[in-house]
């Protein structure tokens, strides 16, 4: 993995290349510095550890999702903005089996940094919820549980958060 600027850097460079190559009449070779020029600036603002972390996750692999975001070793210069909120958010959802103080805190900072899509940030916000609910602040839960429903335009975890609603209707 490559520093941010490092990659902006590598971009710009193929870029003068394949200017120089169609001034050379290589108009192939052009046109092909110029896709991977492309693919160099995709990967700037979408980390290809992320990426593959997401994918180990959907196939509820933990263990081959942790070692893919292990190998980010500082996210803070390595990763622009939002990615490290997803950075936060997949730690924060693979430590929510485990230890709940600590994917507290990831969530938390992965919905300061901020997410890219609302769903996400419903998801990180209704489990956030859960570790509020689970630690008896029921104010907190609620507040949550609603800004999650706010974001869940799609109605995708209706059923989640109705039931956790029931659930903090209990405490």
């Amino acid at each position: 993995m490559f520093h941010k600027n490092i990659k902006l850097a590598l971009a710009a460079l193929i870029i003068a290349v394949a200017v120089w190559q169609f001034t050379d009449k290589n108009i192939g070779n052009g046109i092909f510095l110029l896709l991977l020029a492309g693919l160099v600036v995709l990967l700037y603002f979408k980390n290809e550890f992320i990426i593959l972390a997401f994918l180990k996750l959907r196939k509820q692999d933990f263990d081959g999702a942790k070692k893919w975001l292990d190998k980010i070793k500082n996210p803070e210069g390595a990763l622009v903005r939002k990615q490290q909120g997803y950075y936060n958010y997949l730690n924060g959802l693979m430590l929510s089996q485990t230890n709940l103080t600590l994917a507290e805190k990831y969530l938390k900072k992965a919905v300061e940094l901020g997410l890219n899509m609302d769903q996400d940030m419903a998801m990180a916000k209704l489990n956030l919820a859960g570790i509020a609910m689970t630690k008896r602040r029921k104010m907190e839960a609620s507040n949550l549980l609603n800004e999650a429903k706010k974001l869940d335009k799609h109605n995708m975890l209706k059923d989640q958060i109705t039931m956790m609603k029931q659930q903090l209707k209990k405490i």
